[in-house]
């Protein structure tokens, strides 16, 4: 199986369990690997059959910063649900981190992998 992966997108949300947390929005970083088949694709050419990582992109963003989670597994699962909706991806790799969130460490976070029931 094919990956089609989107590395360290860096998204503005509001998520965690402390008033502090809550009051504003705060960076978070996503890491995507989409498993599919990129056969057609690449032979064709055309965009129309591929897995568009912009789509998807744009589809993650524009979740994160409307929605309010308190718990980075939460949030990971929505977003493995948004890529698992895409025709063609059939198996998803997620990873959410926040920056800063405990002190003396670069980042925390969680990564999960989700298959499509009925690809």
């Amino acid at each position: 199986m094919d990956k089609v992966f989107i590395n360290d997108l860096m998204v503005r949300g509001v998520i965690g369990i402390s008033d502090r947390e809550r009051s504003q929005p705060q960076d978070i970083v996503v890491n995507v690997v989409l498993y599919t088949d990129i056969l057609k694709g690449g032979e064709s050419d055309n965009i129309d059959d591929c897995v568009n990582y912009r789509t998807i992109s744009k589809a993650i963003i524009a979740h994160i910063e409307k929605v309010s989670r308190y718990t980075v597994e939460a949030l990971a699962a929505d977003i493995a649900g948004i890529c698992l909706a895409t025709d063609g991806v059939q198996k998803v790799r997620v990873k959410v981190e926040k920056p800063g969130a405990v002190r003396f460490s670069k980042s925390v976070g969680v990564e999960i992998t989700r298959v499509k029931e009925n690809p």
